[in-house]
């Protein structure tokens, strides 16, 4: 049986700057260093609406950002879109960490599998406290909360209507303009 070296934030982080992982689509998950499966133009189009929305939304009250990576303890996932603490100039030197973040939202196209059993593992197990996973293929949204363990205690899935985010309960969501 084989072992996997396992890599941590500060490799990856010196492998980037030494270079290493130049022109090539890449994150880390618990450890590993994944290959991220290209972006449809439906992925793509739902995250930056989807980003676009949620800044409208939450305009003031928190800092959107869109396909851009957060530093868990082992990992550094590029999410679709997450939604962390305000100031944006808090990110110049680093980027957002669990304790900055309110939620993530997740696009799924062919990645389903990976956003629903692997990302949601390491998200629950940082303590994010909501995961959202948009999939494309059935045109639903996913909802995970309370974690606890390395798994999410609640589950649901909707269809239509809203979501009111943990974080922000005078907030509604509207779950079909995350798709539109």
């Amino acid at each position: 049986m084989k072992t996997l070296a396992k890599w941590s934030i500060d490799d990856y982080h010196r492998m980037i700057e030494a270079g290493i992982l130049r022109d090539r689509h890449v994150e880390l998950l618990a450890g590993e260093i994944i290959e991220m499966s290209p972006e449809t133009p439906i992925h793509y189009t739902t995250a930056k609406r989807g980003a676009k929305y949620l800044e409208e939304l939450l305009s003031g009250k928190a800092d959107v950002r869109f396909n851009g990576p957060i530093t868990l303890s082992n990992s550094e996932p590029e999410p679709g879109i997450a939604i962390v603490r305000l100031p944006e100039s808090s990110y110049s030197d680093r980027h957002p960490a669990s304790g900055d973040i309110f939620w993530i939202v997740e696009v799924a196209n062919t990645s389903l599998k990976k956003d629903l059993e692997l990302k949601a593992a390491i998200y629950a197990t940082a303590g994010i406290t909501e995961y959202w996973v948009l999939d494309l293929s059935s045109k639903q949204t996913i909802v995970f909360r309370n974690p606890q363990a390395g798994q999410y205690m609640e589950e649901y899935t909707i269809a239509e209507g809203i979501i009111t985010p943990l974080a922000f309960s005078e907030i509604v969501v509207s779950v079909s303009r995350l798709f539109s």
